[in-house]
């Protein structure tokens, strides 16, 4: 029984880590998209 909690919560924090870490990484795309059109349109 106990066995089995901690791989559940073993589980469920290594999903909200991958779910987080692909968050950022899209926040991250989309600042860099930002900042490349900023820097067309100042040229």
């Amino acid at each position: 029984m106990k066995r089995s909690v901690l791989l559940n919560f073993g589980l469920l924090v290594v999903f909200a880590l991958t779910m987080a870490c692909n968050t950022v990484h899209g926040i991250g795309k989309d600042i860099e998209a930002g900042g490349k059109a900023i820097e067309r349109v100042a040229k």
